[in-house]
């Protein structure tokens, strides 16, 4: 199993309560409550936790992005992949979460992969999204239209990085009379493309076509859940006719590792709970804008939502414990023993190959990561990359 490192990088130093003003820290949060100071080293921490991932032994390293929130600094998450593409030498750098519908230019998305891929000599993993809802009321893109901007800005992508140009670019809603990328891409054909989901019914079915078998990363689902969606797409493939590899399903969820279960429920309940609770909560006209969804798979999400509880976004009346979530299984907070059991659980289900752990979540402080990130390191991790 390949196991990487992630964090959000959120900002710490919100003062929740007075952010409760607001409906919610995304979007209409006013950009008052950010402190440039304390946000200068909360990015200066991150990217020291994120670096010492190597010596460490992850697989790999993970930023995202998201726009206009307390939630997540990184709304160009390629500046973060560039520092630490100068402060590792070996693992790989993850961008799970390029929001390709967002951009009125694909090509530029392009490019700066091309150049990232050339300055780690081959070491980018490319994440594609559409982006969270509340992202298309921040750049005011139609999110009817997300789907359709999605598919063709990853075909644009795609074909610039392998076919050699210039060629032109006729599509619905995109058009170039030049594609012609500098620089090319350094990994041939062109660098991985994970997929990050909650498990939409049209993501799993483009994802394992077998023009693409893209690995797909579950994310901030309930354990039941994940295991419903990676044996979705399973099945995907095999209606498709081949079986899905290890390497094509993934997992990413909070993690905090300590010697007793009470001791680990102490130290990052705190944090967690903010993280669900403060920095996650969206309201529905953000979580789910008009045309964003398609009918089925909103049928599917009321479905899960109903059968085995939330487990991730929701409303700002349904704040949940750490006990709930632990009991979903939407986080994972233990000892070693019972965290290695968790993931063998799903693993034994799904033949889940990728394990994308997020060490630091919500308000967690950079002594109780350092310490979190190399208890998982030392006691979790080598087990985990042991299991084939």
């Amino acid at each position: 199993m390949k196991v990487l490192n992630f964090t959000l990088m959120p900002y710490r130093s919100l003062d929740v309560p007075a952010s409760k003003a607001h409906r919610s820290a995304w979007v209409v949060l006013p950009n008052t409550f950010y402190d440039p100071e304390k946000g200068a080293h909360d990015y200066e921490s991150y990217i020291d936790l994120l670096a010492q991932s190597e010596p460490l032994g992850f697989d790999g390293v993970c930023v995202n992005e998201h726009h206009q929130t307390a939630y997540g600094l990184m709304p160009a998450p390629n500046l973060i992949a560039s520092a630490l593409i100068q402060r590792t030498k070996k693992i790989n750098i993850a961008i799970l979460g390029r929001a390709l519908p967002l951009v009125n230019n694909p090509i530029n998305i392009a490019e700066e992969f091309a150049m990232l891929d050339n300055m780690s000599r081959g070491r980018i993993i490319a994440g594609f999204v559409r982006g969270i809802g509340a992202e298309y009321h921040s750049t005011t893109v139609n999110p009817f239209y997300s789907h359709e901007r999605f598919h063709e800005a990853h075909d644009l992508i795609v074909k610039a990085w392998t076919q050699p140009g210039p060629f032109a670019w006729e599509g619905e809603h995109y058009n170039l009379n030049y594609v012609n990328l500098w620089p090319r891409v350094y990994r041939q054909p062109h660098p991985p493309i994970w997929i990050p989901s909650q498990g939409s019914i049209e993501t799993i079915e483009w994802a394992a076509d077998p023009s693409r078998k893209y690995p797909f990363l579950v994310t901030f689902s309930a354990r039941e859940a994940v295991i419903k969606n990676l044996l979705a797409y399973r099945d995907q493939t095999q209606k498709y006719g081949y079986e899905a590899q290890s390497s094509q399903l993934g997992w990413a969820a909070p993690v905090y590792v300590a010697d007793t279960v009470e001791k680990a429920m102490q130290e990052s309940r705190e944090a967690i709970e903010a993280l669900f609770n403060d920095y996650l909560t969206l309201p529905m006209e953000m979580l789910l804008p008009p045309g964003y969804t398609s009918i089925e798979s909103l049928k599917k999400i009321i479905a899960t939502k109903k059968a085995i509880g939330r487990g991730g976004f929701g409303g700002p009346n349904q704040r949940q414990s750490l006990e709930r979530l632990m009991e979903l299984g939407t986080v994972l907070v233990g000892t070693p023993e019972t965290i290695v059991q968790q993931i063998k659980e799903v693993k034994e289900k799904t033949n889940l190959g990728n394990f994308v752990s997020m060490l630091q979540f919500g308000t967690l402080s950079n002594e109780l990561t350092q310490r979190n990130q190399a208890r998982f390191a030392s006691d979790v991790m080598p087990i985990l990359q042991k299991m084939i």
